[in-house]
């Protein structure tokens, strides 16, 4: 996903592809977050609980809007 490969530095991450349909953001060895296409719907792995999107309705910019920002609220709440 071209759309969140600027900021993933920025968080220390790093892309990890899963096959043809997912992809992994590691920090170190530790999976941060999973992003799989299933068909009809995109699956987001996120602090073991999962989320799903309509593929429909969720284009890659903004998939990638919120992929932004659940990692900014992350980084805000390992500060405090």
């Amino acid at each position: 996903m071209e759309e969140i490969r600027p900021i993933l530095p920025k968080y220390d991450l790093k892309v990890l592809p899963r096959g043809k349909n997912s992809f992994s953001l590691i920090r170190g060895t530790q999976v941060v977050m999973t992003v799989r296409d299933a068909g009809d719907i995109i699956e987001l792995s996120y602090k073991s609980k999962k989320y799903t999107y309509d593929k429909w309705y969720t284009k890659p910019p903004h998939l990638a809007a919120m992929i932004k920002n659940v990692l900014s609220f992350q980084e805000s709440e390992k500060g405090n």
